[in-house]
């Protein structure tokens, strides 16, 4: 399998400021990425997006057309543009005017500045998300686990499903909140849930509760994927039951190794 390098992807870089643009430029190239495209703004951006689809957009959060989710919901609407990947630059630190790209399954959310570190990690997120790397699994063969997708979110659905396709697992069912999920598990058999935390009718802390204390599935692995912050939250989700916590933003190769010891630890 060849996989592939920073100096492989094409990046189209979104970012009003020409001062911005030329450092964040530096940045890819200093990472070896020479496939940059830019664009000043939404329309200029859908204009390039029309011509060629890059690998990621690299969007700053502000333009005078638009702004960052404008964009992210464009592409995720069309369907020439679904598979390309994007990351967040933005000086903003409020968490609830990050919490919609956290939930619609962007790649990362990078600070401005941002260090050498962060970029290589959502460089490396989006190689992950761009590459098939098989899960080897000692007690499982991964193209028979029946995996449960639990997200209100179909965009961060749909990255869940990219990244545990990458690793193998072709029997994916997903449910759109808690409820469905439930509904799900009373009718198939499941050997692994990735669910978010906030969720409308029934949350992933009332889905935990019901897989432990009324499925006939006790016992099944449970991945929590969520943007949750509040530490009482989190203890109540751990005490019910979860068995491994990922950050929204996830880093798919840190996904590879939870499962890895979910799935393969005995």
């Amino acid at each position: 399998m060849h996989q592939l390098s920073p100096g492989e992807l094409s990046i189209l870089l979104v970012e009003p400021s020409d001062t911005q643009r030329k450092i964040i430029i530096a940045s890819l190239k200093n990472e070896g990425i020479l496939n940059i495209e830019t664009a000043g703004g939404f329309d200029e951006a859908r204009q390039i997006l029309t011509e060629h689809k890059p690998d990621l957009i690299a969007s700053a959060m502000h333009y005078s057309d638009g702004d960052a989710l404008k964009l992210l919901t464009y592409i995720k609407s069309d369907s020439r543009c679904q598979d390309i990947q994007f990351m967040l630059v933005s000086s903003e630190c409020r968490r609830e005017q990050l919490e919609v790209f956290r939930q619609s399954g962007v790649v990362a959310i990078l600070p401005k500045p941002f260090s050498k570190e962060h970029l290589g990690k959502a460089l490396n997120a989006t190689i992950d998300l761009l590459s098939n790397d098989e899960l080897d699994l000692d007690h499982f063969d991964v193209q028979d686990l029946r995996v449960l997708v639990v997200d209100d979110s179909r965009m961060a659905r749909n990255i869940i499903r990219r990244t545990l396709s990458n690793l193998g697992m072709r029997q994916i069912v997903e449910a759109c909140d808690g409820a469905e999920a439930i509904e799900l598990m009373r009718e198939q058999m499941f050997d692994l849930v990735v669910t978010d935390y906030n969720m409308p009718s029934v949350d992933g802390l009332e889905l935990t509760q019901f897989i432990r204390n009324e499925s006939q599935q006790s016992h099944i692995p449970i991945l929590m994927v969520s943007s949750e912050a509040n530490d009482a939250h989190l203890s109540n989700v751990c005490q019910a039951g979860v068995n491994a916590l990922c950050d929204k933003p996830f880093e798919p190769q840190l996904v590879k190794q939870i499962l890895y010891q979910l799935l393969d630890a005995n």
